[in-house]
């Protein structure tokens, strides 16, 4: 008797990116991190395939790539975002599936994903098939093979979704129980589903109260306790027939919804690994050597995460609701509209589709293994590189068919299940599916593009928020997503104040969906996925105050930012706070970079090439700056200082009443005041510049130690270098 396990994970996390410069902006219900993919890498990606098993005395006995011992899916839009972002934990994505298929008979333990994960029962067949044509297609790309298998999002199924699979050559999809009638095949084998159209296609049940334990109970506390239940769900009679046993739970059980979940996994491999007559398998190795014989009865549509069918993406059904949000009123507006602006959407590609392609809708199917990989670049003037799809021509295809493959790319994104999934409309995976209908109905353009809006609009306004401080999804789409749509401002501004402030080197902008380029006084930004230049003309405006140095200046200064040809009503003004942070930080840095090379003494630099932290560093480098001013008040030498100064309140460093100290000797052994001087005393909290020849009284002296002024006359408290 064979006895086999199959423990899967589905991985995914929704698309995140600014749909107009394809960067994820910070999402502070992430802090610490930048954003919530970060976060779950940090907590989960990175873990699973990397996890430890510690032995008695709590070392680490060995480290296991999970996945390379279980099933797993992964969305391509979450694997989009690790290939850039975290390459080596993709790469480790990759080598699991490899190592499970050599030790597999050439099966491999990674399965397919619909793209954007689309509640698949509430699309059309059209949209059915260009999901799963894009998932496959995705993954063929990745993984270097065509998939057995498909993770259907939330498992929602129905006939048609099932046929569509079938119809792509996909053997197999995963349920759970309440989702096929009856009690599911016997010994956990693969049931046979034939659908409406006579298609084929087998159905693995996986084990309800195992997967809710591992998911939602306490299995992840106590390995031995978890791999003890697993081999108790299988028959020890060793002349019995072969037996399955499954469990499905998401990938992000591991790690992010339940800390150290990662090592509780690999503890279950590794005692699984070592217990005689016990095999970790996959769904397609297991179903190689059993194929589905015996047919069962679908229960349709239905989910795995809604006891209502498919209604929590489509009404208040209850599921989902909060104490803090209990009302999902907003659910069937907010579906509503969106179908009204794709079924608009889709009338205008198949009208004009039709000037460029034979056939629209073959050319958007093929239209995803044309996207540019993650991080790639393009210039703004360079002609479109891809080509229609099938065709011979090398000539590149206009800029208008470009739109419109972009426009249903974004059609297709407004139905991404998390969207409706938790409990309000102002949340931001609901503000996500907004900003691609923002996206959408720019590209649409003219007439046709406002009355989209009109018509969305009216539907949401029908869609409130449990908090009526946040008014409808109307609000939130004018308010949050549609304001999107200048974010080609942001990176002209990147650009602009990078080469105004010096920092030529920062690289900026960073943002993918992009390309910048300085032309004379111009500045010419370029759509990378569909070619389409737009040009601005910038003007300086510089800032800060005189005992600033050059990280306040820049944090103080603008750009004021126009379409080429434009009035000042088209100025859009912004300074470095209001740039994408990527580009914000790579400029300071590079501001940073530059003050450590001029303002740092070679001894300085030394203890930094030696490893001693900057923050150690900045305290001496500061006040022997301060000291020099002794011997030489040139502006270079005060310039020094208030570098100095500002790198000392980047840092975190408290060094003000030292800086005052030391300020104050080089004071009093001056004959006279100097006015060069006037921007470190303003800076260093001294009461006026017309006061530097003079010694302060005993009381002046006190209320400067007690409450130093920091610059601009604001309380000392107010940043770290006025913290005594």
């Amino acid at each position: 008797m064979a006895r086999s396990v199959v423990v899967h994970g589905h991985y995914y996390q929704p698309p995140r990116e600014d749909p107009w410069l394809e960067e994820i902006e910070r999402q502070p219900t992430a802090a610490p991190f930048h954003d919530w993919n970060a976060r779950i890498t940090h907590e989960c990606y990175r873990a699973v395939v990397a996890a430890r098993v510690l032995d008695a005395e709590g070392r680490i006995a060995r480290v296991v790539n999970t996945l390379a011992y279980t099933s797993f899916d992964a969305g391509p839009t979450l694997l989009a975002w690790l290939e850039a972002e975290a390459p080596a934990t993709y790469a480790a994505v990759l080598d699991a599936d490899r190592a499970s298929a050599a030790r597999l008979g050439g099966h491999g333990n990674a399965i397919a994903q619909a793209y954007h994960h689309t509640i698949l029962p509430l699309a059309s067949r059209r949209d059915k098939m260009t999901e799963v044509r894009w998932g496959v297609a995705d993954f063929r790309r990745r993984f270097g093979r065509d998939p057995e298998g498909l993770w259907l999002p939330e498992t929602a199924v129905d006939d048609e979704t099932l046929d569509v699979l079938a119809a792509e050559g996909i053997r197999f999809t995963v349920l759970a129980p309440h989702q096929v009638e009856g009690a599911p095949p016997p010994r956990g084998m693969p049931g046979l589903y034939r659908t409406a159209s006579g298609r084929e296609i087998a159905l693995f049940v996986y084990d309800g109260p195992l997967s809710h334990g591992v998911a939602f109970g306490s299995l992840l506390r106590e390995a031995r306790v978890w791999a003890a239940r697993l081999t108790a769900g299988l028959g020890d009679d060793p002349d019995g027939p072969d037996e399955l046993l499954a469990l499905a739970s998401d990938g992000e059980t591991y790690g992010h919804h339940h800390r150290f979940g990662d090592m509780a996994l690999a503890a279950v491999i590794d005692t699984l690994e070592r217990r005689p007559g016990v095999r970790l398998e996959n769904f397609a190795s297991v179903l190689a050597a059993h194929p589905a014989t015996t047919p069962v009865t679908l229960v349709a549509p239905s989910a795995w995460s809604c006891s209502h069918g498919v209604e929590r993406w489509r009404a208040d059904c209850g599921c989902g609701a909060s104490s803090i949000a209990p009302a999902q009123s907003w659910r069937a507006p907010l579906r509503e509209g969106l179908e009204a602006l794709a079924e608009g959407l889709h009338a205008i590609f198949e009208r004009e589709g039709s000037e460029y392609f034979e056939d629209p809708w073959a050319a958007r199917d093929e239209y995803e293994e044309r996207l540019p990989a993650p991080g790639s670049r393009r210039s703004a003037t360079a002609s479109a590189e891809r080509r229609e799809p099938g065709a011979e021509s090398e000539s590149p295809l206009p800029l208008r068919a470009l739109e419109l493959l972009e426009l249903e790319r974004n059609a297709l994104r407004l139905f991404t299940s998390c969207a409706w999934f938790f409990d309000d409309v102002d949340r931001l995976e609901p503000l996500q599916v907004l900003r691609y209908a923002a996206r959408a109905i720019e590209l649409a353009g003219g007439a046709e593009g406002e009355a989209l809006e009109a018509r969305l609009l009216e539907a949401l306004a029908r869609a409130p928020s449990n908090d009526a401080a946040s008014g409808t999804a109307r609000d939130v789409y004018l308010g949050k997503a549609k304001p999107r749509r200048s974010t080609f401002v942001r990176a002209v501004a990147a650009q602009a104040l990078g080469r105004v402030l010096g920092a030529d080197d920062a690289g900026v902008p960073r943002a993918r969906g992009v390309i910048v380029e300085q032309q004379g006084l111009r500045v010419v930004v370029g759509e990378r996925r569909t070619g389409r230049v737009h040009e601005f003309d910038t003007t300086a405006v510089p800032g800060g105050a005189a005992g600033d140095g050059a990280l306040r200046r820049a944090r103080a200064a603008a750009v004021d930012v126009r379409p080429a040809g434009g009035t000042a009503a088209d100025t859009t003004r912004l300074a470095l706070g209001d740039l994408l942070d990527a580009d914000r930080e790579a400029i300071e840095r590079a501001l940073r970079r530059r003050i450590v090379v001029k303002a740092l003494g070679d001894d300085a630099r030394a203890r930094l090439a030696a490893g001693t932290p900057l923050a150690e560093v900045v305290p001496g480098a500061l006040l022997d700056a301060v000291a020099a001013l002794a011997r030489d008040r040139s502006a270079p030498a005060v310039a020094r200082v208030l570098d100095l100064a500002d790198l000392a309140e980047a840092e975190g460093v408290d060094v003000t009443f030292d800086a005052q100290t030391a300020f104050a000797r080089v004071r009093d052994e001056m004959a006279g005041g100097s006015m060069l001087l006037a921007p470190v005393a303003e800076r260093l909290g001294f009461k006026s510049p017309s006061a530097l020849g003079a010694r302060p009284s005993a009381r002046a002296g006190a209320e400067s130690r007690e409450h130093p002024p920091a610059s601009g006359g604001q309380p000392a408290e107010s940043g770290p270098l006025a913290k005594r």
